[in-house]
């Protein structure tokens, strides 16, 4: 008898936690399964792996079940400013960067700070500074890459004409 495996290839461990980021109060269910699996004798460090978070998480949320109970399982509303890119703007934005720029009427060929912040301000009206759209092109998944130069070889075509026009000066 064969064992029990997931073959659609489509679901994928990245993918199911990236769910749980969009899915409200999916994290509830992922620090409640943190616990348990705590509670059954795992460590911090392979349940922080499983799960796609940081150690130290893993060690807060083992904390505050601790001092709270139950009510320290929900996450807490956080303070500082909320976020200007809404859910819409980042899936319009990662559908962007996956296209040219001159397909929006922006005249580079490729994607950066500078371009993004064109693109927020043209299409969504939102004002982000230059270093604050590269964070957003690398949490979206995409890297900033330099230029290509390519050299355009030359060709034996005119090489007699011109060595004909040059003419020699003399040394002094």
């Amino acid at each position: 008898m064969k064992a029990l495996t997931i073959t659609n290839e489509k679901v994928r461990r990245e993918d199911l936690l990236e769910l749980a980021h969009r899915i409200p109060g999916a994290w509830i269910g992922i620090r409640i399964a943190a616990v348990l699996l705590f509670l059954e004798g795992w460590k911090t460090t392979r349940i922080a792996e499983l799960f796609g978070i940081s150690r130290w998480s893993m060690v807060k949320w083992i904390h505050r079940v601790n001092e709270e109970g139950f009510t320290g399982i929900p996450t807490r509303k956080r303070s500082g400013r909320a976020c200007r890119l809404t859910e819409e703007v980042q899936r319009e934005l990662e559908e962007a960067l996956e296209k040219s720029p001159m397909e929006f009427g922006l005249k580079r060929n490729r994607w950066d700070g500078i371009v993004v912040v064109e693109y927020l301000e043209k299409f969504h009206r939102v004002h982000l500074n230059v270093r604050q759209a590269q964070r957003w092109i690398k949490r979206l998944g995409f890297s900033l890459q330099r230029p290509l130069h390519r050299y355009v070889q030359a060709t034996n075509e005119g090489i007699e004409e011109y060595r004909e026009t040059l003419k020699k000066t003399p040394r002094t």
